[in-house]
């Protein structure tokens, strides 16, 4: 898997963002048929970290994992085969990183480090899309701007869309 250049990422949004509601309900359906333990930790486990105040960003994060969804299939194909023990292994890991990036968690204070290193050390292993990244944040930004929001909000969608883009990453990867 590539890294995607600006028109690629460029065309894989814009088929993102064209598709009609039935189409979408069709993209959604597939993927709960074909990946049903990555279905259920973008769809119920993910937007479960997300307080009752956040619920607005609990939204925002399932429309871009759809948007996140799209990209991949346009721009790579349909998503490779995966056993459901591989991707509940690799949900699992990313959910013990993700807990490490959450402002307010329970977790000692040298763990945390350890854990945000190596996120960090993985994360560089791993082909990036920084261009989807920086357009995912964006997103996040813009909404954050048009309606009240709290900056940990902000932080805590913005991590998980980057830990949702990473993992597909790592899935895609495992094809080649």
């Amino acid at each position: 898997m590539q890294q995607l250049t600006d028109r690629e990422l460029y065309l894989a949004i814009e088929y993102a963002r064209s598709i009609d509601e039935n189409t979408g309900r069709s993209i959604i359906e597939t993927f709960q048929k074909d990946q049903p333990a990555l279905a259920h930790s973008l769809f119920t486990i993910f937007p479960s970290m997300f307080t009752e105040k956040d619920q607005a960003f609990a939204h925002l994060f399932l429309d871009l994992c759809f948007d996140v969804i799209c990209i991949y299939q346009h721009a790579f194909g349909d998503m490779p085969a995966q056993d459901n023990a591989w991707l509940q292994k690799q949900s699992s890991l990313v959910n013990t990183e993700l807990q490490a990036l959450m402002p307010d968690n329970k977790i000692d204070t040298k763990k945390i480090k350890q854990l945000q290193q190596d996120f960090t050390k993985q994360t560089d292993n791993k082909v990036s899309q920084p261009g989807l990244v920086k357009f995912m944040n964006d997103s996040i930004n813009q909404y954050a701007s048009e309606i009240a929001s709290d900056a940990s909000s902000v932080k805590l969608t913005q991590n998980m869309i980057f830990t949702v883009i990473r993992l597909f990453g790592t899935v895609y990867s495992q094809a080649d």
